[in-house]
């Protein structure tokens, strides 16, 4: 988790997403099973309540409406009365600018969920798949080079309804391409050759398997199977929804990243991809990376999925989350130093550049944060050790540290340029740099290279040692004596 995402959220406000795709009505009717019907062998679904809303790309765009953004949609509806539902529920919403046709020729499509305390029992649903008319090919490609100038990211949310056929994917990926505007697909189906060209497709594990052919068991196989895809359609990225096991993002050229989820427990996974494309696309349309936008859009469908229905998640729901989650993560840096080996050992098979500091760090001020700064841009990871209080009290003396180890840890956990803390008893850290075995041991430069402890063992396995510029008049001791003055 980054800390800094606090601060990104704010970007994502006010951007337009065109959302173009297959829209649906979902039909929600909860109630109480308490007994088995005599007729068959089925559950009796006493019904306590009836709710309409918006599903299929119109999931998408509550979801972006909710995390504060703006939308045009571009869809399709039937000549019939969810249709003018459907339209009733755009025109109520704000920030939403709905480009509708109507097709005489089709039925809106309609999904309906019997759900009972908290569990779904039955969907039934009325559609048709038939691919639209060319004439109606014509009036939402019409609709969609209207919208484009106005809009940042485009979103193709393709359910195989017909709305999305083969020459309106072509052409909105290539007018897309031509106005340099993103273009993410939440894509369905086996044969992927449909969205050749477009930014990213967020594809989930089944989507995935179906589209290349590879069993996806893990982070690899899904990296292995992003690449294929990525190669074959000339896309620059795939954000592969892994359900339980979080999200894989793969962009063209650069290693693959693996964000696990943060879910709870699992209530209805319905919608639980429109929200992830939603907040994909929203996130990027800020202009934020495509790895802080692929953690925002995985948490996010973390959150929804622990909610009953097509659920959205607001700006509050990812800050909550965001700030729970620093927590537990900030808690996980905090390594014994069997813990540290192991990661360690396999930061250093991935080539990974490890970096080394240590301190007590009691009442931590400029000057250290100054030495983690400068640590940190000096490798790829970076491990603190931290003197016990026991360690810290022989070093400083009767009445140090002013903070016992557990909070002088988690303060330094809870910065963001630290990957790691270990606690160590000894007097120096030498057995801990024989644990970590380090690439660059960092000291301040109030040191020599001959006074830091550890510099030649460090050096023995071709490992350097840096000393980093100190900021003047920073002392904890200086603070202390202040105080008591």
């Amino acid at each position: 988790m980054h800390p800094h995402l606090h601060s990104q959220l704010e970007k994502i406000v006010g951007h337009r997403v065109l959302c173009v795709g297959d829209i649906m009505l979902d039909r929600f009717i909860y109630g109480h099973v308490e007994r088995i019907s005599p007729e068959a062998p089925i559950p009796v679904l006493r019904t306590e309540r009836e709710a309409v809303t918006l599903g299929g790309s119109g999931n998408v765009v509550r979801n972006i409406v909710s995390l504060g953004g703006h939308v045009d949609i571009v869809g399709v509806i039937g000549h019939d009365q969810a249709g003018y539902d459907l339209s009733e529920q755009f025109s109520s919403m704000h920030h939403v600018v709905s480009y509708l046709i109507t097709d005489n020729d089709r039925p809106t499509t309609i999904k309906t969920r019997f759900v009972a305390d908290g569990q779904q029992l039955l969907r039934s649903d009325r559609e048709t798949s038939a691919f639209l008319s060319a004439d109606m090919e014509d009036q939402t490609l019409m609709r969609v080079r209207g919208a484009m100038d106005g809009c940042d990211v485009v979103i193709l949310s393709d359910y195989a309804k017909g709305v999305l056929t083969n020459r309106v994917i072509a052409e909105i990926i290539a007018l897309g391409n031509e106005k340099k505007k993103p273009v993410l697909i939440d894509p369905k189906g086996r044969d992927f050759s449909k969205y050749k060209n477009a930014y990213m497709l967020t594809p989930n594990r089944k989507e995935l398997t179906e589209s290349t052919g590879l069993s996806i068991k893990n982070g690899a196989d899904a990296e292995k199977a992003a690449r294929q895809l990525i190669s074959e359609h000339n896309l620059q990225g795939i954000l592969a929804k892994l359900g339980s096991d979080g999200v894989c993002l793969v962009m063209r050229d650069k290693p693959a990243q693996h964000f696990h989820t943060t879910a709870k427990e699992v209530y209805d996974v319905s919608g639980a991809g429109d929200t992830v494309v939603a907040t994909m696309s929203l996130c990027l349309a800020g202009s934020l990376s495509t790895e802080d936008s692929a953690v925002l859009a995985n948490i996010a469908g973390s959150i929804v999925v622990g909610k009953v229905g097509t659920a959205t998640v607001s700006l509050q729901d990812l800050a909550k989350e965001i700030r729970h989650d620093q927590s537990r993560i900030s808690e996980e840096k905090i390594l014994n130093t069997e813990q540290a080996k192991e990661v360690a050992e396999r930061w250093r098979e991935q080539g990974v550049k490890i970096g080394f500091t240590n301190g007590v760090f009691d009442l931590l001020h400029p000057g250290h944060l100054s030495l983690i700064r400068q640590a940190r841009a000096a490798c790829d990871r970076l491990i603190v050790g931290l003197n016990s209080d026991s360690s810290a009290k022989r070093l400083k003396g009767e009445g140090r540290p002013i903070q016992n180890e557990n909070a002088r840890a988690a303060v330094l956990a809870s910065l963001a340029d630290i990957d790691n803390v270990v606690i160590f008893t000894e007097d120096t850290p030498i057995e801990l740099l024989k644990i970590i075995r380090p690439a660059i041991l960092v000291k301040g430069a109030d040191y020599t290279v001959d006074k830091v402890v550890g510099a030649d063992l460090v050096e023995s396995w071709g490992g350097q040692v840096m000393l980093a510029t100190l900021v003047d008049g920073q002392s904890t001791t200086a603070t202390i004596a202040k105080l008591k003055g």
